[in-house]
């Protein structure tokens, strides 16, 4: 079996971490098929990729759920729940391999797979952890994952070491990094800065959707003890979380920060917003699994400053590649602005490391490789359990 069928699914097609490595994860599956829950912008690029789009029929509203919601708030969509399990499991039964890329879609795909007896591999981008889901959600994905899944992939170790100690099987697990490659050639910053209306001075960038745990709200007050430094921030609220944006305009007003943080909502060059900004905060204050803006801006040459939770230090090396703080503390963040925008001694060859260590380990195709290698073993996994069983039916008694 040189190249099993598979079926990628997810839940949402909005376009966020996760679909973002699922869009960079494909790339040795052309002609592969995407089960998806609804129509979007993520149905689009896998479609660009070669892959066949499948979308759920009662699937529309599904990723509605929040995960850090209770999951009684399922009851009322029973019926479309399992009718979407039942489509999945029609799909999968032309496949040899089902591949959940959420934690939606993986409740979903644990079912399926299971009624049509198809292996199943799930690649959970998330950290299992009190900070971002209740017991019980936490106690049903790891009870799925040990009973149905042959394999669960995460971009840390930080990740693994959260799903073990959740009570998922350590030998389930296989650690591959999140990869991506960068366009575009480096400009000047201070051209980039006048092509994209950028102030000048010191600015620094914050990059990820706006959400409580994202910490952007820190970043806020770190500002106000930084006089004359400006702020970017790129990214909008995704999951429910607009009261959450708009509270970050109010306290920026408040904080007399409204001339100096300037929101630029979803952005498609963020690389280039990067490469013209003095410093990259990476500011969460709940454990990360990855990070890939980490790695963008390691990648185009810029500082990073990140809070120290999370994937964060195992990407930074410990701090050898960026500058590790503690998260939500506002002052040591000020600190770390201040002594970076400085551009002290040794501040070169850091982010010099920061990029020949992206480089050599964050690059797609070394994730695609490991990604093909974990489906062809699974799906070869099962083929000789198939034989062994076939073997064993026609044994004389």
């Amino acid at each position: 079996m040189d190249r099993p069928r598979v079926v990628f699914v997810n839940h949402t097609s909005t376009m966020s971490g996760a679909e973002m490595v699922l869009c960079d994860a494909v790339g040795p599956w052309r002609g592969a098929t995407a089960f998806l829950f609804e129509d979007g912008p993520l149905a689009t690029a896998l479609r660009e990729r070669g892959l066949a789009v499948v979308r759920a029929r009662h699937g529309s509203g599904l990723s509605s759920l929040r995960r850090d919601g209770s999951p009684w708030r399922a009851i009322p969509l029973a019926g479309r729940l399992a009718a979407t399990i039942l489509a999945l499991a029609r799909t999968a039964k032309a496949h040899d391999v089902v591949y959940a890329n959420s934690q939606k879609a993986f409740v979903l795909s644990a079912l399926a797979a299971a009624l049509v007896r198809r292996p199943l591999i799930w690649h959970l981008h998330d950290i299992l952890d009190p900070a971002h889901f209740g017991a019980a959600q936490r106690g049903l994905q790891v009870r799925l994952a040990n009973a149905f899944a042959a394999r669960v992939v995460v971009p840390s170790q930080a990740a693994a070491d959260a799903f073990v100690a959740a009570g998922g099987r350590r030998n389930l697990v296989e650690v591959v990094p999140n990869g991506l490659d960068l366009d575009g050639e480096p400009g000047d910053p201070a051209a980039l800065r006048t092509s994209l209306g950028l102030p000048h001075g010191p600015l620094v960038g914050v990059f990820s959707r706006l959400a409580p745990w994202k910490g952007q709200h820190v970043v806020l007050e770190a500002l106000a003890r930084s006089p004359g430094t400006a702020c970017i921030v790129a990214g909008t609220a995704l999951f429910g979380e607009d009261a959450y944006a708009n509270g970050l305009h109010a306290r920026a007003a408040e904080r007399g920060l409204a001339d100096r943080v300037h929101f630029l909502g979803q952005r498609g060059d963020v690389t280039r917003l990067m490469r013209a900004v003095d410093a990259v905060i990476h500011p969460s204050i709940a454990p990360e699994p990855f990070g890939r803006t980490l790695v963008e801006a390691m990648l185009v040459g810029t500082p990073v400053i990140a809070t120290d939770t999370g994937a964060a230090a195992e990407i930074l090396d410990r701090g050898a590649a960026g500058t590790l703080v503690p998260p939500g503390d506002a002052g040591a963040l000020a600190d770390a602005i201040a002594r970076v925008l400085s551009a002290p001694p040794g501040l070169s060859a850091q982010v010099a490391r920061a990029q020949a260590t992206a480089r050599a380990r964050y690059g797609a195709a070394r994730m695609q490789a490991s990604l093909a290698e974990i489906v062809r073993r699974v799906a070869a996994g099962k083929r000789r359990a198939a034989a062994i069983a076939g073997a064993s039916l026609d044994r004389p008694a």
